[in-house]
């Protein structure tokens, strides 16, 4: 099968940093999908794990987690899905990637593809609805159903990947969102998406909220650099109130003001469940058919942001030095093998 893959972590810059490959293609076994895959999208994920260090594969390693696709053949212990079926998914961290024709992954983490989205849409959807439902409606406590409409919800890093969906699920949820954008196509992005209001995160957090009278607030996802916004969502968050994060910090984050208000830091990590194989793992099957069901009510839109045709390693080379560079909106795609 093709797939593309790498041998050594080297500068994106560089040819053999991704390569186009024929590697052997898996049989399922146990509660495997063997998924002939149509779309992939590209993650934050996919350039930290390739990211140049001094280490050498000894087989090819494919990377990738995010992908739409048709079920080819089932294991044994397989009850969710039958071959023929159409799926989308992000996959398990701990397995080869989705940057490959076909590809193992176990059925209690995959969705049934939205019936209104083609494969492509479909695949820029998996990880970040995964990572903004589980940061939202599990790690923070956000009653998915309302009970907490009205309550704010500071999401920095609005119009990346996960900040599109999440706005999108926390106003289903019925949150007042005010999101994080520094440039006037990323703000239009995220209003478009139905951000209650705009603010720049290359700017004193503080002000920008007072000018919308708010003191605190609520609940805040930290879905861009960690480590720079930390003292100021601490001071925004409202007593007792809690922070979510998806981005690793590199220096200690101070816990001071957090103990005199009694608030609440928590870690969301959507590989959490299948790479420790948890007791609850298939409520990544759940949650994706249930945004599935919203995607085709018309209550969440596509974040697809590019799509590049083919899947190769030169596209998909480009699409992780855009990834990068820090400045995308929305994902980005790559569609159909040549």
């Amino acid at each position: 099968m093709k797939a593309i893959a790498l041998t050594k972590y080297l500068p994106i810059e560089d040819p053999n940093a991704l390569m186009d490959m024929e590697l052997e293609k898996p049989s399922p076994s146990g509660h495997d999908l063997l998924v002939a895959i149509t779309a992939v999208a590209v993650n934050p994920v996919d350039t930290k794990v390739r990211a140049p260090k001094d280490q050498v594969e000894a087989t090819p390693k494919v990377l990738g987690w995010d992908a739409s696709g048709v079920v080819e053949a089932v294991g044994p212990e397989v009850t969710l899905f039958k071959a023929g079926d159409e799926v989308y998914y992000a996959g398990d961290i701990t397995r080869p990637g989705t940057n490959a024709e076909f590809q193992l992954v176990d059925e209690r983490i995959v969705g049934s593809k939205p019936k209104s989205l083609d494969f492509a849409q479909a695949a820029a959807f998996p990880l970040t609805a995964i990572t903004a439902y589980e940061a939202f409606f599990e790690r923070l406590g956000i009653d998915v159903d309302g009970a907490n409409s009205g309550e704010t919800l500071l999401i920095i890093g609005g119009a990346g990947g996960v900040g599109s969906i999440g706005i999108q699920l926390a106003k289903i949820a019925g949150l007042n969102v005010i999101a994080t954008a520094s440039r006037p196509e990323s703000s239009k992005w995220v209003t478009d998406l139905g951000a209650d209001h705009v603010i720049n995160h290359y700017e004193p957090l503080r002000p920008q909220i007072e000018s919308l009278g708010m003191k605190f607030i609520d609940h805040i996802a930290l879905f861009n650099n960690t480590d720079t916004h930390w003292d100021a969502v601490v001071d925004l968050i409202r007593p007792q109130g809690k922070i979510v994060s998806i981005v690793e910090n590199k220096n200690p984050l101070k816990q001071d003001v957090m103990k005199l208000k009694a608030a609440t830091f928590v870690w969301e990590f959507m590989y959490t469940r299948s790479m420790y194989q948890t007791p609850d793992m298939i409520q990544q099957h759940h949650l994706l058919n249930r945004v599935a069901r919203w995607i085709d009510e018309g209550r969440v839109r596509t974040t697809t942001g590019e799509v590049l045709t083919p899947i190769n390693a030169a596209n998909l080379r480009s699409a992780h030095k855009t990834l990068e560079n820090g400045r995308t909106i929305g994902k980005i795609v790559l569609e159909g093998w040549e």
